[in-house]
């Protein structure tokens, strides 16, 4: 039932109902929209029903097998989209100055140490924090616990559950390369050629919770060349822990070409083409932070002064990655 023209406009809405509102709206599931509010199911349609009551107007058509939106529905999302977001923004701004933003670069040595440096410099009046959580799948779990905020890595390469809770700005092409024991047959060459590979197994987190994007990377740049993933081996923290583990597994080793120098062996960029890594900041959807604000804008610059959204010619993307830029 649409409001009748003329009638009074509701009062002081909940705006806890306006986002069960904007769930349902974005799930077209009460199952779905209420494990994403941590919400029991009833709970949820008992605060639809309220909404709906103080509004005058039925926002959901239901049947046994799907959910829509009415037309009531449709006027009502953007209001309410623009109304969460202000609620955000201002319970944020009073917040952020209190803690710190806390930033996953992966790895200690990696090129987003430079961009959190600059975003440093942007907003020196902020605290943040770097955290080494070694892969993106572990750290976007640490931020849908709050426990990190913003992190760097294959958006594209994790599950849709999980890009579901992140807001993202991709920020570089990563060229790849190949860690080698110095001994290794092929660490002479200043470039290794991916044909070269055929018959190595690589090493590529198999086994590794945190790090599935990495390891999906692996198996699509390597199927039909004859390449396989390593299986499973202990995770190496440390360079001395990297150095004994692969003296004796041996195996090459899938990195980015910035990647830190390890004992006892080489790093060689990988060519024939040029195997690329899309990497993005990703951060917890609807996050309000200036500390956020200075880490986009340091992505940008740095990206812009180093060419990091230039794709190579004649370079290897995984085939139908979301998240890259137009074009």
């Amino acid at each position: 039932m649409a409001l009748p023209t003329g009638s009074p406009a509701p009062r002081d809405l909940d705006p806890r109902l306006l986002r069960a509102f904007t769930a349902v709206a974005e799930e077209l599931h009460f199952t779905r929209a209420a494990a994403r509010l941590y919400l029991a199911q009833q709970a949820l349609s008992r605060d639809i029903r309220r909404l709906e009551a103080e509004l005058g107007a039925e926002l959901f058509t239901r049947t046994t097998r799907q959910v829509a939106l009415s037309p009531d529905g449709e006027r009502l999302l953007p209001y309410a989209r623009r109304v969460l977001a202000a609620h955000d923004e201002l319970t944020e701004a009073f917040r952020a100055p209190l803690r710190p933003l806390l930033v996953d670069l992966n790895s200690p040595g990696l090129a987003q140490e430079r961009v959190l440096a600059r975003a440093r410099e942007l907003a020196p009046e902020q605290e943040l924090m770097a955290r080494y959580e070694s892969g993106l799948t572990g750290a976007v779990r640490e931020i849908a616990a709050g426990r990190l905020d913003a992190s760097f890595g294959r958006y594209g390469g994790l599950a849709p559950a999980l890009r579901a809770r992140l807001d993202t700005q991709f920020t570089r092409y990563e060229r790849l390369a190949v860690i080698l024991p110095r001994d290794h047959p092929m660490a002479g060459l200043p470039r290794v050629p991916l044909a070269a590979l055929a018959g190595e197994r690589i090493y590529a987190g198999a086994g590794n919770d945190r790090t599935p994007e990495w390891t999906d990377l692996a198996a699509r740049l390597f199927a039909g060349r004859g390449i396989e993933v390593a299986p499973p081996a202990p995770l190496a923290v440390g360079k001395e822990e990297f150095r004994r583990i692969m003296a004796k597994h041996r195996h090459p080793v899938l990195a980015s070409v910035d990647f830190p120098a390890m004992p006892d062996c080489v790093l060689r960029p990988l060519v024939d083409p040029v195997p690329l890594s899309p990497v993005s900041l990703v951060w917890r959807k609807g996050l309000r932070h200036p500390g956020l604000d200075a880490l986009r804008t340091a992505a940008a610059e740095v990206g812009a002064r180093e060419g990091w959204r230039t794709r190579p010619p004649g370079s290897w993307l995984p085939a139908d990655e979301p998240g890259l830029p137009p074009g």
